[in-house]
């Protein structure tokens, strides 16, 4: 559980990043393009890529691909959903993406449905639900303003529909490298070098002036993100046979982690319904880890 612990954290602290990027005019694009730079540093530092046996990768290279393309591709599309539909409904269909990984461990993974799982799961879509319950007034007082959205109805559903099966398809994937056993970390390492160069491609198209600040904070960012996802790898090596755990626990993890934070560090407005989902997602993570127990305490009782 620890490996997951570490993930959450490190996601969590990538997402007061760039939230503080956005308010100090910080140009995410430029840092997540640094992003990759340092984590191919850093994963070359600890995975050192065996040249001589390249032969071992390519049964995996379709994963390396798809992984190295989806990364930067769904950032951009994430960027354009918020732009086109609003950041509230882009949240909502990144992180109902938990659907899913959780059809894919019961049907590709062959994990079976127990009944804590099954409490834990309906639970965690419960307060997924309270989580991301917004009042009218809620978000956005310090402004005084309303977002927007400007796309049409068949952009924002186009581009929703792309950032809900993104990310829900990016689990799934990391899920499949953490199969590669030893050689996850050199893997690993091909994936950020590709997302790198279709990022950077990105970048040079689009042009702009880069600054010290964006590199910096892609410095940062680079190093939370190569521990956020080792570690999520890790998580999924230690629950090898049970995958619904660690996609649930670490959605609800970091969705009721970014509430208390933002509650506290951002002095957002939490309304009784978000709180609600809080507990009823500490509910569902003790059904999913301790179940047994629980169960064990209850007889007891």
């Amino acid at each position: 559980m620890l490996y997951l612990v570490i993930s959450v954290l490190c996601s969590l602290a990538v997402s007061v990043l760039l939230k503080l990027a956005r308010t100090n005019n910080i140009d995410i694009r430029q840092a997540i393009g640094v992003n990759y730079l340092v984590a191919v540093g850093v994963t070359a530092y600890f995975f050192p890529p065996n040249v001589a046996a390249w032969s071992v990768y390519l049964p995996k290279a379709w994963l390396v691909g798809l992984l190295g393309v989806l990364l930067p591709s769904v950032f951009v599309l994430m960027g354009q959903a918020v732009a086109q539909a609003g950041i509230v409904k882009s949240d909502a269909a990144q992180r109902l993406s938990l659907f899913l990984p959780i059809v894919a461990a019961l049907t590709l993974f062959g994990e079976q449905l127990t009944e804590g799982r099954a409490l834990g799961l309906a639970l965690a879509f419960t307060a997924l639900v309270c989580l991301l319950w917004k009042n009218n007034d809620a978000g956005g007082r310090g402004k005084g303003k309303k977002q927007k959205a400007a796309g049409t109805p068949w952009q924002q559903a186009g581009l929703l529909l792309g950032v809900w099966a993104g990310y829900g398809v990016i689990d799934i994937l990391f899920k499949q490298l953490a199969k590669s056993g030893g050689t996850f970390g050199s893997q690993l390492l091909l994936v950020f070098a590709l997302s790198g160069v279709l990022m950077f491609g990105y970048l040079f198209y689009q042009g702009g002036k880069w600054r010290a600040a964006n590199v910096l904070a892609g410095v940062l960012l680079g190093l939370l993100n190569f521990a956020n996802i080792f570690f999520y790898i890790k998580a999924h090596q230690a629950f090898s046979a049970n995958p619904t755990v660690v996609f649930a626990g670490m959605n609800m993890g970091v969705i009721t982690g970014g509430t208390l934070i933002g509650a506290w560090l951002f002095k957002e407005k939490i309304s009784a319904v978000n709180w609600a989902g809080v507990a009823v997602a500490l509910c569902a993570l003790v059904c999913l880890f301790y179940w047994p127990l629980l169960k064990a305490w209850v007889g007891m009782a």
